[in-house]
């Protein structure tokens, strides 16, 4: 079968199409890609997806899929806002004028 691997940043935008046997998964496409070791990556400090879906590297690949390589996230979303806010509270007057506005 035949898959496509992407990796896309700000400076490189590179596609390798690699030929896979059946039950291949996102790890063998990866690897017979030869991207990690073209542009120094770190396979264990990279994310995957199949066109735009988060998977893992052992998810199995089908014919015509795109694996994309993604950066992992350094911090979760959440938890991110949630310690801005501990870090920096609003004063009560402004909390009250922050919940009016948004009416």
């Amino acid at each position: 079968m035949k898959v496509s691997v992407v990796l896309a940043t700000p400076l490189i935008q590179d596609v390798v199409s690699v030929e896979l046997p059946e039950g291949a998964t996102i790890a063998d496409a990866v690897a017979r890609s030869g991207l990690t070791a073209h542009h120094g990556l770190v396979p264990a400090a990279l994310g995957f997806a199949i066109f735009g879906v988060r998977a893992g590297a052992d998810a199995p690949l089908a014919e015509g899929d795109r694996v994309e390589l993604t950066r992992a996230l350094l911090a979760d979303a959440k938890a991110a806002r949630a310690q801005r806010a501990r870090e920096s509270p609003l004063a009560k007057s402004e909390r009250r004028t922050k919940r009016r506005n948004r009416r």
